[in-house]
């Protein structure tokens, strides 16, 4: 493991100052406005409408490019009786989009059916086998979802055909576009809608709102599916930031009181305790490792068939065969990723220097290579490819560190590849097996000319200086209002120095890899409840009698035995005081 970085900047003269005005509206917890002048919240106004949320604040559906043609598109099929396919992704981001737009529609046109890949028979995107079954079907008009923005080819085949598309998308496209008769992407160039960073779901959901603003129907329906969108969100790892944040904050109340048939059966499956607030925490790791392991592992048309499930005994059903794929995933991650270990290992000498890595079976799962691809860039902390052998293809997924942008990477090869997409942080692509050596070749080379020293080594970020006695009830109540948290709304990492066991600090887990700690510190002489996960090498800075200092988040206690509203430390690093 490498060590990490502790990285605190402290605030400059004019933010020094913002953080001073809004102050005086926390005078017992000043360090909540040190934490709302490092998010660009620099006012009352600001602050209220960052811990209020609202949904009055989310913008105007038709400020995005495209919205006209797409719902002028969607009302004339709607108005001569076209069969419409709602299509899209395999994994969360597509799943809940497809869920979403389908379920929504349907309520007002019966003509309507959904459509998911198969990761084994058809792979990522729109096909022409895809094209030639929605020809049999006389569909006249597809909505895709989270995926279409590079298919030029396969959108002109179906025009040829007949078939319009309506792309919904937020990927990075090319400079060319597909013929469609309507394209939705924030990312596109010369976009002007205020939220760049939608998810795909998130791209549906807007679609839908223009559509009820067109036709003049009550929207509230629509915002009950925003826990749809929350999980979107939370899983495809999007900023929760601007309206994403609105529309999780709300998913997640939804989540809480009355969600969709689907995730409560999934909820269900995941022993979530109703007694126990639902968050975006559990959302990444309970809800969307299930959803995602039915399009990895069997179908992901079975996700859908789940979310827009309406008899609960049904979605049970569902959910119980989804959670078995999810435990068959576990196995094979674990597999893989020790397969891929044992070969990095073995060339560990011709990789140590190297500033990337790309690794090749044949055997692998080809639903699996990217979480694999994830675990080897937190455990090397350097871009990571990991490729299998599908249908005669290399196909797999790439992985980024910090600030690293791995499109542009593997873009440099593009003339290498059959097909490649995705965003800053995780590309999917394919390409031949005799261009893996010069692929990796020139994806080593791109990468060592472009990352800095700094990329290659992880850092902590460190958002303020706190000692024991600021850790009141008072403050942690505030601090949870800054939830939803996520990309550009982290939460909040702190700094205490000087701190000691206070005694009964010891190794804990299954694999005696964790540490449960009681820590004192040098200036108050209060106790603090503590984790420290996978830390457990760190048990002599602990027991050394010597002060350390500790970087860390403050959690809810979530221990069975816990306390309404207590709270511990969750340590991230420690080492000794200077």
């Amino acid at each position: 493991m490498i060590d990490n970085e502790w990285n605190f900047t402290p605030l400059g003269s004019i933010d020094r100052q913002d953080r001073l005005n809004l102050a005086q509206k926390w005078p017992e917890a000043p360090v909540i406005a040190q934490l709302l002048t490092q998010r660009g919240i620099t006012t009352d106004e600001e602050a209220d409408k960052f811990f209020r949320p609202s949904l009055a604040d989310l913008h105007d559906p038709f400020l995005m490019p495209g919205m006209d043609k797409a719902v002028a598109r969607l009302n004339h099929a709607m108005g001569k009786k076209e069969k419409i396919m709602i299509y899209g992704d395999y994994d969360v981001d597509g799943t809940t989009a497809v869920a979403l737009v389908y379920k929504y529609l349907r309520g007002f046109y019966s003509n309507i059916d959904y459509s998911i890949p198969t990761r084994e028979d058809h792979g990522y995107g729109i096909t022409h086998r895809a094209i030639d079954e929605f020809k049999e079907m006389n569909v006249g008009l597809v909505i895709i979802l989270d995926c279409g923005i590079k298919a030029i080819g396969e959108v002109a085949y179906a025009k040829s055909l007949g078939i319009d598309f309506i792309i919904c998308d937020h990927h990075v496209s090319d400079s060319e576009l597909p013929d469609a008769a309507a394209i939705l992407n924030p990312k596109l160039e010369g976009n002007t809608y205020p939220c760049t960073h939608l998810s795909g779901c998130g791209v549906g959901f807007k679609f839908m709102q223009a559509f009820s603003r067109s036709n003049g129907i009550d929207e509230r329906d629509l915002e009950g599916m925003l826990d749809l969108v929350a999980v979107s969100i939370a899983a495809d790892i999007v900023p929760v930031v601007d309206e994403n944040r609105i529309m999780t904050f709300h998913g997640l109340r939804r989540l809480n009181t009355n969600p969709n048939t689907g995730l409560r059966a999934i909820m269900r499956m995941a022993q979530m305790p109703s007694s126990r607030e639902i968050t975006i925490s559990d959302v990444i790791f309970k809800i969307g490792p299930r959803i995602n392991a039915s399009g990895r592992m069997q179908r992901g048309i079975e996700a859908v068939d789940l979310l827009v499930s309406r008899d609960f005994g049904e979605a049970m059903l569902r959910a119980k065969a989804i959670d078995q794929y999810n435990r068959d995933r576990k196995e094979l991650d674990r597999r893989i990723t020790e397969e891929a270990n044992a070969i990095i290992d073995r060339h560990s000498a011709r990789l140590a220097d190297r500033k990337s890595m790309v690794i090749y079976n044949t055997d692998w799962h080809k639903g699996i290579v990217g979480i694999v691809a994830s675990r080897l860039t937190e455990l090397y902390y350097k871009p990571v490819v990991v490729l299998t052998l599908h249908d005669g293809l290399a196909t797999g997924s790439s992985r980024s560190v910090q600030g690293f942008d791995v499109y542009s990477a593997v873009e440099n090869s593009r003339d290498l590849l059959e097909n490649f997409g995705g965003h800053t942080y995780a590309v999917g692509l394919s390409l031949k097996e005799e261009n893996i050596p010069e692929f990796t070749s020139r994806f080593e080379r791109y990468v060592a000319e472009n990352i800095t020293p700094e990329q290659l080594k992880p850092t902590l970020s460190v958002d303020a200086v706190l000692e024991f006695a600021d850790i009141t009830q008072q403050f942690t109540s505030l601090l949870r209002r800054f939830e939803p948290l996520g990309p550009g709304n982290p939460k909040p990492v702190f700094l205490s120095r000087n701190v000691s066991d206070f005694g009964t600090s010891r190794i804990v887990g299954h694999n005696s890899e964790h540490l449960k700690l009681e820590l004192v510190d040098d200036t108050s002489g209060k106790v603090m409840d503590a984790i420290a996960f996978n830390l457990a090498d760190k048990i002599d800075i602990v027991k050394s009698g010597r002060p350390f200092d500790i970087v860390y988040t403050i959690d809810q206690n979530k221990h069975r035995s816990a306390l309404p509203g207590a709270f511990q430390l969750l340590i991230k690093d420690l080492r000794p005081s200077q």
